[in-house]
């Protein structure tokens, strides 16, 4: 396994669209161990492919005992997760390893069925509600190119985004 480089905002590969995965072989498989152990020493609880600079539709979830509670395993590696039921609304306080130190209000559904290829190739659907569907719809949406400062206002995203090109620069000199 390998620890990968986190790219972040304002980065463009972050708003490129993944692609389906074929199918989940060795090469998805060991994508999906080195993203879990590069999210595991950022740390966070989600990572998407597109993040360390993959254009594929992987993500990996790990919230831990919020999963035990809905008798998921932890972790969740995912191959082509897509959402095929939404309800209700949940406001949620998010942070991203691609737009660090920061946080936000985001609007997600409260509940989710998330339809995907799990590490075997196999076709699973999750239920998911809480912590585990707000992160399940947070990586998804990094598979379409959106961060979670886009579901923000267009004042509150560029404060956000001036904010992380200045430290960039700063980490330049």
């Amino acid at each position: 396994m390998a620890l990968l480089p986190i790219l972040t905002a304002p980065d463009k590969r972050l708003k490129q669209k993944a692609l389906p995965v074929a199918d989940v072989n060795q090469k998805i498989r060991q994508l999906m161990d080195d993203m879990l152990e590069t999210m595991y020493a950022a740390p966070g609880i989600g990572l998407a492919a597109p993040q360390v600079g993959v254009l594929q539709q992987v993500i990996v979830v790990d919230v831990g005992s919020e999963q035990a509670e809905q008798q998921q395993a932890a972790p969740l590696l995912l191959a082509n997760p897509e959402i095929i039921r939404a309800e209700g609304e949940l406001p949620w306080k998010e942070g991203c390893l691609s737009v660090p130190d920061h946080v936000a209000e985001v609007l997600r559904s409260a509940s989710i069925q998330v339809r995907a290829l799990d590490r075997n190739n196999q076709r699973i659907e999750i239920q998911a509600a809480g912590l585990l569907a707000v992160c399940l719809q947070h990586e998804i949406d990094h598979l379409h190119g959106t961060l979670f400062i886009d579901h923000l206002s267009r004042l509150k995203r560029a404060l956000i985004l001036q904010k992380l090109k200045k430290q960039k620069e700063k980490e330049k000199e």
